[in-house]
């Protein structure tokens, strides 16, 4: 087996994190309303980008490497810079400013409690779940082995996808509710290309399901979310033609 990912070191690898209350949600929340078109779907901001072209060019297998090795460091690769960019906004999503986890109106994912008992929390709070949660899987050695002599579990894809999907609603909430303050900050086109790294990555390796995030169609309602940004994106050729059949 490679050791692309092994070589990274256990320096490199997330410090584990405290026992949280629960695990994520796994359920499907419900559809978004929006009267207005959101910043990010607007011009420039929705042209913003660091990379031009298809992104598909970078999230192929590289010859030689074991396909759940290149998924772990691509998943400690987003986890690691999403975290820094929620690391700048965690002054503007605050518990007053942002009371739910919310990706827009009438979408609020919740959390299943210790009673099994599903939750809305406060965006920072349910954030900093997710964190702890893909911070302390990263940081397992069962799950993400760095030693040559250590398998990864058979469980691994299934567990990469749960880490996917939570990341998916911290992206979309950024998108939602903080999105202008990356504009201030002039850092909307690092997000945006770390975004669309992020979706053309888990579309590559089945970790990304565009039907599943969209929700239920025929409501005459919106998309959830950034679908909308998603098939904007593939309409410019950012991102293949793939991603909306999944």
């Amino acid at each position: 087996m490679s050791n692309f990912f092994r070589s990274m070191g256990r320096s490199s690898r997330p410090k584990k994190s405290p026992t949280i209350p629960s695990m994520p949600f796994d359920g499907q929340p419900g559809a978004l309303g929006q009267s207005n078109k959101p910043l990010y779907m607007c011009n420039p901001f929705v042209r913003s980008a660091l990379i031009k072209g298809s992104f598909k060019t970078i999230v192929v297998l590289p010859k030689f490497v074991d396909q759940k090795e290149w998924v772990a460091v691509n998943l400690f690769d987003f986890f690691n810079n999403l975290n820094q960019f929620y690391g700048v906004l965690t002054e503007f999503c605050t518990i007053q400013n942002n009371p739910t986890m919310s990706a827009g109106a009438g979408l609020d994912y919740t959390w299943i409690d210790q009673n099994r008992k599903q939750v809305k929390l406060p965006a920072p709070q349910y954030i900093d779940y997710v964190m702890t949660w893909v911070g302390g899987l990263l940081s397992d050695e069962a799950t993400f082995p760095t030693k040559a002599s250590r398998e990864f579990p058979p469980t691994f894809l299934t567990t990469a996808k749960h880490i996917y999907k939570q990341l998916l609603r911290v992206f979309a909430h950024i998108y939602h509710a903080q999105f202008p303050y990356l504009v201030h900050l002039c850092c909307e086109g690092h997000f945006n290309s770390l975004f669309a790294h992020f979706i053309a990555f888990g579309t590559e390796f089945d970790l990304f399901s565009f039907a599943d995030f969209r929700g239920p169609t025929g409501s005459g309602q919106p998309y959830p979310g950034v679908c909308d940004l998603i098939e904007k994106w593939v309409e410019m050729g950012i991102l293949s033609p793939d991603t909306l059949k999944r």
